[in-house]
């Protein structure tokens, strides 16, 4: 019997991925709007790691018997984390949750706090991925940065990355301080030769509430900074890396399978201070955000104090789900199926149509058979495109 389909409904969860939040740094960059706290006591370790239990013990029920298909454990520094840390971390999660053997699991790491015998029982604890914030290879360019590792420190973290991870995902940040096209050139040659099997490479910006925000620093103008995305793109298309989402490239289709499922709009659970989750269920789409401040997560988590974890819950409506589908599958450059449109949304395409028409229009969209994707001009001006899907009705 085929079910029969309540408009805004889904007929079955999204593939599920779980976010851990590991908010400490050594030290805050001034470019970043994350919710990360620089180390000045010592980092309550052990505390934090019975809070995100803790906290999953209580959400348990909200993914109850689903399969987990990655894990990622971002921050802040997560490689500040003691290797047994980690392994006390997973073990949880493998315990209380049904995580697939074949699971994705990736761990964010900075040069600046690299020891090779540190990334080596990473990988015993079970990580599989090692995601690392090289930013760049040049001296200058980090210090403009206000990154606390150098260029060597750079060179030899992603060395040790690779021989000891098949998986490895090298950061790199272009539009830089200072930055002329040649250094944004050379900082991807390195990275080429120490061949990755994926590339992030992601225009400065400058956040709000942030120092470089409220003391910019002398960046490339507009017209280097686009020659700057088409060189990164460019050199990287020549050297084999498939340009698979905005600021992402992979060789031999090794893609980030928790990133894809962002971008495919799926699930996810996520876990300490200041994470966000996207569950859903047959009835409703629901965001949540954990409180923000590790010692309010906390207590809040270990005293059961104000209500627990889940600082703040928001049901997706129509308009909601119409954009926020959009926001992040056409980041996507191959776009998406237009079924997975429903499947994830309970909406038919007809809720955005308006905008794809006018997207359309534009010259910032195509559809074909079996994938409705941007264009290059709308790769370009994404935020454009995306503008056009705020005004679905």
């Amino acid at each position: 019997m085929v079910p029969v389909r309540m408009p805004g409904r889904l007929i079955a969860p999204p593939p599920l991925g779980v976010y851990v939040h590991l908010p400490w740094c050594v030290r805050k960059c001034p470019y970043c709007d994350f919710n990360s706290h620089a180390v000045r006591d010592g980092i309550p370790e052990a505390r934090y790691v019975q809070a995100l239990l803790r906290d999953l013990e209580t959400a348990v029920p909200q993914v109850w018997g689903r399969e987990v298909s990655s894990i990622f454990i971002g921050g802040g520094t997560p490689s500040l984390f003691s290797a047994e840390a980690i392994d006390r971390l997973l073990a949880g999660l493998r315990a209380l949750l049904r995580v697939s053997p074949l699971a994705e699991i990736t761990l964010e790491a900075n040069p600046g706090t690299f020891e090779r015998a540190r990334f080596r029982d990473f990988r015993q604890a079970g990580v599989t991925r090692l995601s690392l914030g090289v930013q760049s290879f040049d001296d200058d360019r980090l210090a403009a940065l206000g990154r606390i590792h150098g260029g060597g420190e750079a060179l030899a973290a992603a060395e040790a990355a690779l021989a000891l991870f098949d998986e490895v995902n090298l950061d790199l940040m272009y539009a830089l301080p200072g930055q002329s096209l040649e250094q944004a050139r050379r900082d991807l040659e390195t990275a080429i030769q120490l061949a990755p099997p994926h590339l992030s490479a992601y225009h400065l910006t400058l956040e709000p509430n942030t120092p470089f925000a409220a003391m910019p620093p002398a960046l490339p103008d507009d017209d280097l900074a686009a020659d700057m995305q088409e060189m990164v793109e460019e050199v990287l298309g020549a050297a084999g890396y498939a340009h698979y989402e905005t600021s992402a490239f992979a060789r031999d289709d090794r893609r980030c399978r928790h990133n894809l499922n962002y971008w495919n709009f799926g699930d996810y659970l996520g876990l300490g201070a200041g994470a966000h989750s996207k569950l859903s269920s047959a009835e409703q789409i629901e965001r949540q955000a954990r409180k923000k401040h590790p010692l309010s997560y906390m207590d809040a988590v270990l005293r059961e104090q104000d209500g627990g974890a889940v600082a703040e819950r928001r049901e997706l409506t129509r308009q909601d789900r119409v954009f926020e589908f959009m926001m992040n599958a056409l980041r996507l450059t191959e776009g998406f199926d237009p079924r997975l449109f429903e499947a994830r949304t309970g909406l038919p395409l007809a809720a955005a149509e308006t905008g794809l028409r006018r997207a359309e229009a534009l010259g910032l969209l195509r559809r074909e058979p079996r994938s409705i994707l941007p264009s290059p001009r709308g790769r370009r001006f994404l935020n454009e495109l995306l503008q056009l899907f705020l005004d679905e009705t």
